[in-house]
């Protein structure tokens, strides 16, 4: 008796097994996905507004004598504020969820200055130039709206804590040595032809930023989740791996903010947009997919649903600047 008495305790003090520990975490990872999708979304629609609002303010002042009249009027620091606050949100939204969902998510931006830059300049049309201006652009509205659904709802799952040991453990992975060795060999056979041979073909100057912008998304994620990690009280700041992301992480903007100045003198606008938002997503989710294994353990299903939703946005970018193409 004393025996079985003893055996049907232990049958009721047994913890759960360990095949309902994923199902009891999944609903948090998707979570932690929808929360960064957000904050990306979000921030990047405060970009746009913030841009539109500058935009606003220096054609208002285009006449003026004074070359920084903008300075002195609330509504080019209203679009500065908000603008800080975008690229905050958009910054926050790394430390939640994978790159490879919050990359592709800035079309929002691309599209949102389309429709934004429409109401604010209140360009007129006719009903026969409707088809001819206005059409691209909501086609690639559409599929911006599709692509982000299929990015949200077949996002990679991960969700690493980003600890200064984890990242270390990421960076001399031989998967991401052997990524940077042909990133590297890439990125200066381009710049050889970008400065002796004068290349200065967009292809070749936007994948030097592609390139270069690929480590600056990958820093992003490493600063804000450790950064994140520290405010919830597991400090990462006295970690050395912290201020070796941080400083790579400014290095690659400040030389990706340089290129992208060189392209933007040499090409149109929306052709950059377009083209740069392309090979950048494509480079930054690559980098991603190598150095947190964002897509370890994903089926073929998810995989090819999420490259899906990935085309849509590209081909959104691709609607508007040909809408842009038509409106010049």
């Amino acid at each position: 008796m004393d025996r079985a008495h003893g055996a049907a305790l232990q049958l009721r003090q047994l913890p759960p097994t360990s095949s309902a520990h994923p199902l009891s975490e999944l609903p948090f990872s998707y979570k932690e996905n929808l929360i960064g999708a957000l904050l990306a979304i979000f921030g990047h629609l405060v970009v746009s507004i913030a841009l539109n609002l500058q935009k606003y303010c220096h054609i208002r002042l285009a006449g003026s004598k004074d070359p920084r009249a903008y300075f002195k009027t609330k509504t080019w620091w209203l679009g500065l504020f908000l603008m800080l606050l975008g690229e905050l949100g958009v910054f926050a939204s790394y430390a939640f969820a994978p790159l490879s969902l919050i990359v592709p998510l800035s079309a929002v931006s691309v599209i949102a200055s389309a429709i934004i830059g429409i109401i604010f300049i209140k360009e007129k049309w006719k009903p026969k130039d409707f088809l001819r201006r206005y059409v691209l652009s909501f086609v690639g509205c559409g599929l911006a709206i599709v692509g982000t659904y299929l990015l949200v709802t077949f996002a990679p799952n991960s969700h690493e804590k980003m600890t200064g040991e984890n990242i270390t453990r990421h960076l001399v992975s031989w998967p991401f040595l052997l990524y940077m060795l042909v990133e590297i060999i890439l990125f200066c056979f381009l710049l050889y032809f970008y400065k002796e041979k004068n290349a200065h073909n967009i292809i070749v100057i936007l994948l030097l930023v592609a390139l270069l912008g690929s480590m600056t998304v990958v820093t992003v994620k490493a600063v804000a989740g450790m950064l994140v990690l520290s405010i919830q009280g597991h400090l990462q700041l006295d970690s050395p791996i912290f201020y070796v992301m941080f400083a790579c992480m400014v290095a690659t903007a400040v030389y990706q903010a340089a290129f992208l100045s060189q392209a933007s003198q040499l090409y149109d606008s929306s052709l950059i947009a377009s083209v740069g938002y392309i090979l950048s997503t494509t480079v930054a989710i690559t980098a991603g997919a190598v150095f947190y294994l964002d897509f370890v353990g994903e089926d073929a299903l998810h995989i090819c649903m999420f490259a899906l939703g990935h085309h849509g946005p590209s081909s959104s970018a691709t609607e508007w600047s040909s809408a842009q193409t038509h409106w010049t």
